[in-house]
């Protein structure tokens, strides 16, 4: 499923396209007939993004967009080439097209349908803070809960957009056991990881993937190879595991939490709070 970062990327993408323009809506499987054709003719005057779920403006009017599991958007230059009977639906205008396949919501929605759904959500690292995006909301959650940090990270309702990748990441850079209680987060170490998430998520942002090893663990800094995995982007422990970890050489363990895999360096990562100076 794709982490915040992509989804922050795929509002920008179709601003850049098709703000501004009428475009021409269809929805060439049939599924979205009814509110492609209400959209045809008309300008996207706005796009947003909190955690997964993309929103496509046009006017009084949103299309919500959430990938899940299967979901895929193609952008291309026109003409646009005849659509596949999977698109659910498909954007052009002069310039660009872009389909939408398989994503698990694509429904035209009001205003208020829309504030419910951010409503609903939790803190986005790659939202403004204020006006209800305030990580300390998330904190007050965490740390009244019994549940494991890594579980909690992954709860869209306390922190929206981080996936698995950005979970695994963002707890081995500050050294948290992932099994460590909600609870046990001190408000420095929430204080570091929110504002280590911001950073990374929005360089995810600008280069279209996620890299979160810092410059002196890069390949060249260490003298390694590459990662070579289908995800791409330099990591410390996703989709690591039996690998060495890259600075203390602890194979990188895994395990299933929250439905999803877990990765974490049982040697770097401590279950109890850093000490206080």
């Amino acid at each position: 499923m794709p982490e915040g970062h992509t989804i922050h990327r795929l509002a920008q993408d179709y601003a850049a396209a098709f703000a501004g323009t009428a475009v021409r809506a269809t929805s060439p499987q049939g599924k979205f007939s009814d509110a492609a054709a209400l959209l045809d003719g008309t300008e996207l005057t706005g796009t947003d993004a909190h955690g997964k779920h993309l929103f496509l403006g046009f006017g009084a009017s949103w299309v919500h967009i959430h990938l899940g599991l299967f979901g895929k958007v193609a952008l291309g230059a026109a003409p646009a080439p005849p659509p596949t009977d999977t698109v659910r639906l498909r954007l052009v205008n002069d310039t660009a097209y872009v389909d939408l396949r398989g994503p698990t919501t694509c429904a035209l929605i009001t205003d208020p349908e829309k504030r419910a759904i951010h409503d609903r959500l939790g803190p986005d690292p790659l939202r403004p803070q204020g006006d209800g995006n305030d990580p300390r909301t998330a904190y007050a959650r965490i740390s009244r809960s019994r549940t494991t940090i890594a579980a909690l990270l992954m709860d869209q309702k306390i922190v929206a957009g981080v996936g698995n990748v950005y979970r695994a990441e963002v707890l081995f850079r500050h050294g948290i056991d992932p099994y460590r209680p909600g609870r046990d987060i001190t408000p420095a170490e929430w204080d570091a990881v929110w504002r280590d998430l911001v950073a990374l998520m929005r360089e995810g942002v600008r280069n279209n993937r996620i890299d979160t090893v810092r410059p002196e663990h890069t390949p060249e800094a260490m003298g390694r190879p590459p990662r070579v995995d289908d995800h791409g982007g330099e990591v410390y422990v996703y989709r690591r595991a039996d690998q060495p970890c890259h600075l203390c050489g602890t194979a990188v363990r895994t395990a299933d939490l929250a439905a999803r895999n877990l990765f974490w360096c049982p040697a770097c990562q401590r279950n109890e709070p850093r000490p206080r100076n």
